[in-house]
């Protein structure tokens, strides 16, 4: 994996455990956004999936590409912003792990490795924009899977999904020992009471969310 690209960690292991609970067949069509390392595409390839994996960072790209070669599957690769590298096209299933953590910062980065991270506000930023196009990219039946900290309000992309006509559940959770990022930001978490005084851990979600 590149300097820069996120790793595998806890969430990637818990959206793992949500991509084998759908039973993906030889000749399904599965769509990953915001790629990283790769290794859930190309976990999805080895259960028989067709697989195009995107991400907006050019080593994350690099990265999915030299992973999906190492894990001996073919995986389609494309550079761009979401969906926009795939618009047009429809999956049988959307899974991502998404920028995600909670920042004092107004932007979003450009550049660097807390691309793979950094999320507005509330967290929220990327969220949002999957769960607005996602409907469209979703076959009939078609199941979207998103990963996301607790501290982004599980509920309000429950309300947004069952809006935008999916039928959506939290499926998987786990609570994990807040990584460094999160560490570092607690101050701040704690003024705004996004993390209680005493709390120590983070809760990760899965939630699913199947067009009708």
């Amino acid at each position: 994996m590149l300097p820069g690209v996120y790793a595998p960690q806890a969430d990637t292991l818990l959206l793992a455990a949500a991509l084998r609970a759908e039973r993906i067949c030889p000749g399904m069509d599965v769509l990953e956004v915001c790629s990283g390392s790769g290794a859930l595409s190309a976990y999805a390839a080895r259960l028989g999936a067709r697989v195009t994996a995107v991400d907006i960072g050019r080593r994350a790209v690099l990265s999915t590409r030299i992973n999906a070669v190492l894990a001996g599957r073919r995986v389609t690769v494309r550079r761009g912003d979401l969906t926009t590298a795939v618009a047009g096209r429809s999956y049988d299933l959307l899974f991502s792990n998404p920028p995600y953590v909670p920042s004092p910062l107004d932007t979003l980065p450009r550049t660097g490795a807390a691309r793979a991270w950094e999320a507005g506000r509330d967290g929220r930023a990327l969220v949002d924009r999957i769960c607005a196009a996602a409907p469209a990219m979703l076959r009939p039946h078609g199941v979207l899977l998103l990963v996301h900290s607790g501290l982004c309000a599980e509920e309000e992309t429950l309300l947004r999904l069952e809006e935008a006509g999916l039928r959506a559940a939290v499926v998987e959770r786990a609570r994990i020992p807040f990584g460094p990022v999160l560490r570092e930001r607690l101050p701040w978490l704690r003024r705004r009471g996004l993390v209680p005084p005493d709390e120590e851990l983070e809760e990760l979600v899965v939630i699913r969310g199947e067009k009708r």
